[in-house]
């Protein structure tokens, strides 16, 4: 089955008052290049969800993005440190003696103090629960960005096997055309024959026939028809095939086609035929254009 390179998948829970969010995006790349942007709590954990998106994906430029906030409904677990109020509540009751001030001390002069607070631990500072979560949301998004990259790869088999079904009714009309253009070249080469034996001139026939088969046969395109045939079915057939590395071996294939379109194009030397290659060479093109989003 086809997969694309270009794909997107994410998962989201909420767990122990942690909102925890990953996200993966895809798109083309020659080789598997992964990056990962993780919070600080999770960062000892990114070789693992590098290993875990590689092991999934052979191709494509994958960036991962996993998130852990606090939930919105989650209580601050903040508290006033008692002693430490009144220690700087003496201070600057004391500050104001000295200082000979009449002002008194106030509660905005005691927040100018962050220290009067304590932040207690939160479900975020919990590592040990933090990861089994996010792995979880992981492969969810994993699987739902590897099914994202295979309806879009189904699509693009359907479009190929339209392509190639095309490039063989044009190449059908082309070995007609050939079959006739050979035999028109035959008849116009066995009349020059003949004109040059009906005269009073030192020839050898045996010499004259000859040429005149291998001009026939540099105009026969007969075996590149049939591996441009062959090139077609082994396409057709890799479209199915459901192991790794299809979109290099269809790139090889299409090389191949190709190469067997300009050699019929240059050989042929007939006008129409030569349109009609024209026309395949495009499919192709278009045929190529998409196996670069194929893993």
């Amino acid at each position: 089955m086809l997969e694309s390179m270009t794909g997107y998948g994410s998962a989201e829970s909420v767990e122990n008052g942690v909102r925890t969010l990953v996200e993966l995006r895809s798109v083309n790349n020659r080789f598997a290049e992964i990056s990962v942007k993780l919070p600080r709590q999770l960062l000892s954990f990114e070789l693992e969800v590098r290993e875990m998106i590689r092991a999934h994906f052979q191709r494509g430029k994958i960036s991962a993005f996993i998130q852990v906030q606090l939930d919105e409904e989650q209580p601050i677990a903040v508290s006033v440190n008692a002693s430490k109020v009144k220690a700087y509540k003496g201070l600057l009751e004391t500050l104001q003696r000295e200082a000979q001030l009449t002002t008194p001390v106030t509660l905005e002069h005691l927040l100018r103090f962050p220290e009067v607070f304590d932040n207690g631990t939160t479900s975020l500072d919990q590592i040990e629960k933090l990861w089994p979560v996010a792995k979880k949301l992981l492969q969810e998004a994993i699987d739902r960005l590897k099914a994202m990259r295979r309806r879009e790869g189904e699509e693009l088999l359907v479009d190929f096997s339209v392509r190639i079904a095309e490039i063989e009714q044009t190449l059908a009309l082309v070995a007609t055309l050939s079959a006739e253009n050979l035999e028109v070249v035959r008849k116009r080469l066995a009349a020059k024959v003949e004109a040059i034996a009906s005269k009073d001139l030192a020839y050898s026939r045996d010499r004259l026939e000859m040429e005149l088969v291998l001009a026939a046969d540099k105009l026969d395109i007969t075996e590149e028809l049939t591996r441009f045939a062959s090139h077609n079915k082994f396409f057709l057939e890799e479209l199915g095939n459901d192991e790794s590395g299809t979109g290099r071996k269809l790139n090889f294939l299409l090389q191949e086609q190709l190469r067997e379109a300009n050699t019929i194009a240059s050989k042929s030397q007939n006008a129409e035929i030569s349109q009609k290659m024209v026309r395949i060479k495009e499919e192709l093109e278009k045929v190529r254009e998409q196996l670069q989003n194929i893993e």
